[in-house]
């Protein structure tokens, strides 16, 4: 697949159609006579790309990454307040989505105006698919608001309501737009990842908090969400990113220059040529950008090479980094640093740095080639996806398990898919069902609320496959543990690499001491390559020994209030301004 066209920079610039190709004056442009050719459409609706994408996926932290200050979000309590304004709540970009969606008649062109109703449609639902995620009840707006208009002090629709009308908008976008677009640009199968992803988070949200309605139940949703990922999945237009090579494949998907590898559904272009640049390259190797690091739980989730557990292994709490990391999950050596790692193109082995990654477990999803421009500040321009084929083999497993439907011939055109990239053993269905994992259902490191028998173990193991090969990708994490009513998870440890005591370590196993850890003054016949003092330049959990612990004990909490924190607050000055909002509970309102 090839780059668009430079039309599609515009959108990254935030520009819109009245910044380029204007041909009354400025003081003459109304919407009555504008969005009349295709050319105009397009220029208007670039912006709507620009405003609603997440440009920084990889810097979302989670219970799973962390970074040296641990956002509001994770910290919760009295770190979460309700803000005045924003929090989410805006809604300028629909504005402008409305504003097309109701002049589209100026355009005589039916097959045009069929596909930016389409296109506007789907933009609209991607708005309001966040809103619900974040605010449950919102009020369904669909068309441009004056200021004398009633809709201002609209109450909240019913989420039941703004779902429906979140799928009518849906499958008329997957009606009306073309199949043959490129991944810059919204089309149909674009349309049906979004309806995918939304109905799995719906489906699985009513069920796990038990929340219903008359009209439709959860299995509804979860049903829309499996056939809109097996629509996709048997559309032909995508395949899984693979040369063959399992040890490198995975990583190698996310730093191609160009979505040539049909494995993105839908992806934001960022070009060197034009100077469109992210920072995902600094954010993993540079102590000035956070200091991300996985957390040794989910280090410890990455299943055996063999798919048997590590977890089940004698002393797999305490192991050294090396033996940790040994003959893991492919995909483990290939999202952080592990012995023997080099970055693309250098031939040099590269340690993890505790000076870049709080935890010691050092992310390089993302990270593009040694020595390239997209080492520096901002430089990176590496395509970053938004929807891919993966997420929606998981969709549809998870969707069927959730069901109840799920057989092991729907593993093997999904998930096993995504082990077969990696050389990894297939997930069985009847194993993983008769002898659920422990791990993934203990209060400390899993999720306390699937119900015991049935799927409980499938379920499990697609939610295993589903944090790691999603690691990284966005908000994902934090609205799937919001969906499985999993807030808890948040409150467990956040910790990094273990340390039996002070002393020299080898981290990649081959004799020589890489790290040295230190109490009063720096030992003058280590020969390590770091040197970190404990209490100071690193902190374990057990003084002078245990895990890195980045968080507990430093006075930052980490809590979530199951009766508060599952939902967002409504801003104050939106309250102020609108008595008819109400807000979520937990929090305070000002009505």
């Amino acid at each position: 697949m090839k780059k668009t066209s430079i039309i599609i920079a515009f959108a990254l610039l935030g520009l819109t159609a009245c910044d380029l190709l204007d041909k009354e004056p400025l003081s003459d442009l109304s919407p009555d006579s504008y969005f009349r050719t295709e050319q105009e459409l397009q220029l208007f609706s670039n912006t709507f790309y620009n405003s609603l994408l997440d440009k920084t996926p990889y810097r979302n932290q989670s219970d799973q990454y962390i970074e040296y200050n641990l956002s509001d979000l994770l910290r919760g309590g009295t770190s979460r307040t309700v803000p005045a304004s924003g929090g989410g709540w805006s809604f300028t970009a629909l504005r402008k989505i409305n504003t097309m969606l109701g002049h589209l008649d100026n355009c005589e062109d039916e097959a045009v105006r069929a596909e930016y109703e389409g296109l506007g449609r789907f933009f609209r639902a991607y708005f309001y698919a966040e809103k619900v995620k974040r605010f449950g009840d919102v009020p369904w707006i669909e068309e441009e608001l004056s200021s004398d208009s009633e809709q201002l002090y609209a109450s909240r629709d019913s989420r039941e309501y703004v779902m429906t009308k979140i799928i009518e908008d849906l499958d008329c976008a997957i009606s009306q737009l073309p199949a043959d677009n490129t991944p810059y640009r919204v089309g149909r199968y674009t349309a049906l990842a979004l309806k995918s992803n939304i109905c799995l988070f719906e489906g699985t949200y009513r069920k796990y908090h038990n929340v219903s309605y008359e009209e439709h139940d959860h299995a509804y949703y979860l049903d829309l969400a499996a056939k809109a990922a097996k629509e996709v999945m048997d559309s032909g237009r995508y395949s899984l990113y693979s040369t063959g090579n399992p040890s490198s494949d995975y990583m190698m998907g996310f730093v191609q220059e160009a979505t040539d590898n049909d494995e993105y559904i839908f992806a934001i272009n960022f070009d060197e040529a034009l100077s469109f640049y992210h920072n995902a390259t600094w954010y993993g190797i540079e102590k000035s950008s956070g200091r991300v690091g996985m957390t040794k739980k989910i280090v410890d989730s990455y299943l055996m090479a063999d798919g048997t557990r590590f977890t089940d292994k004698e002393g797999w709490e305490t192991m050294l980094f090396a033996e940790q990391t040994a003959g893991r999950d492919p995909r483990l050596a290939q999202s952080i640093r592990t012995p023997g790692y080099k970055r693309i193109g250098s031939a040099e082995v590269a340690l993890p740095d505790f000076a870049c990654s709080i935890t010691g477990y050092q992310t390089i999803k993302h990270v593009q080639e040694y020595g390239s421009t997209a080492e520096g500040y901002e430089k990176s321009w590496c395509d970053l996806p938004v929807y891919r084929l993966a997420e929606m083999y998981l969709n549809y497993a998870e969707a069927l398990a959730e069901l109840g439907t799920l057989e092991q011939s729907d593993l093997d055109i999904s998930v096993n898919k995504l082990r077969d990239r990696v050389g990894m053993v297939h997930l069985d269905m009847d194993e993983a069902n008769a002898n659920p994992c422990w791990y993934m259902k203990s209060e400390t490191y899993g999720y306390r609320n699937v119900p015991a028998g049935g799927n409980e173990g499938v379920i499990l193991e697609i939610r295993r496959e589903r944090t790691i090969e999603l690691c990284q990708e966005g908000t994902r994490r934090w609205y799937d543990l919001m969906r499985w009513k999993e807030g808890k998870c948040v409150e467990q440890p956040m910790h990094g690499m273990y340390f039996p005591g002070l002393g020299d370590y080898d981290l990649d196993g081959d004799g020589k001491a890489d790290i040295c850890l230190y109490e009063g003054d720096k030992p003058a016949d280590s020969k390590a390559t770091f040197f970190k003092a404990v209490g100071s330049d690193i902190m374990l959990t057990e003084g002078t020994s245990g895990y890195v612990n980045p968080i507990d004990g430093t006075g930052i909490t980490h809590v979530f209030d199951e009766g508060r924190d599952y939902l967002y607050p409504v801003p104050s000055d939106e309250q102020s301004l609108n008595p008819n909002l109400t807000q979520n509970p937990g929090w305070p309102s000002v009505n």
